[in-house]
């Protein structure tokens, strides 16, 4: 078997090349189908007017398990992006926590609290199609990474963060020695 071709851009990013004549055709030709669907939910959500120009889609071996659109509006829920909403009906669908047999396409980049549903359920691979600047540009400002990261520049509200201390904090820390037993997650 041939060995990868590592390629470094101008730009810095390295991509690898697989040894298989046709497979990375086949990757993407697979991976246009799935992404044209959760572009697909992204204008189906934004028709029925359940919420912002979002879509995803979580596959398994090549099926579609479920195609979800964002949800804010219908279900007034901040956290109902489209993400988040399909990992909650795929998690329903198969009876499990974990998606770690499972790939999601969505149709722009996921914002934090995404990243992190998709990072929880142990999907294995991510795929996106626009990038967080599209959504920016039309008045989308819930990419926090910006905030994060120290460069954002719409900011909605002024959040103060604070830890509890003393008691608080103690009876707060106590809950997961006392219940550890009962979770064997992963």
């Amino acid at each position: 078997m041939e060995e990868a071709n590592v390629v470094e851009a101008i730009d810095g990013t390295i991509s690898v090349a697989s040894a298989f004549a046709g497979h990375q055709e086949a990757v993407q030709d697979r991976d246009h189908k799935f992404l044209t669907k959760a572009v697909e939910e992204a204008y189906r959500g934004v028709d029925c007017g359940n919420g912002g120009p979002f879509g995803a889609v979580v596959v398994r071996d090549d099926e579609v398990i479920v195609s979800c659109h964002n949800m804010v509006l219908k279900h007034t829920d901040p956290t109902a992006h489209a993400e988040v909403t399909a990992i909650r009906e795929a998690c329903k669908k198969l009876n499990n926590i974990e998606l770690s047999d499972c790939e999601i396409y969505a149709s722009c980049e996921p914002c934090p609290m995404c990243f992190g549903a998709i990072h929880l359920s142990r999907i294995k691979r991510l795929v996106y199609g626009a990038k967080a600047e599209a959504a920016i540009a039309i008045g989308f400002d819930d990419f926090i990474a910006d905030a994060l990261r120290g460069t954002g520049f719409y900011q909605k509200a002024n959040l103060e963060i604070k830890r509890a201390d003393g008691k608080e904090a103690i009876i707060a820390e106590q809950v997961f020695e006392k219940t550890k037993a009962k979770f064997q997650l992963y």
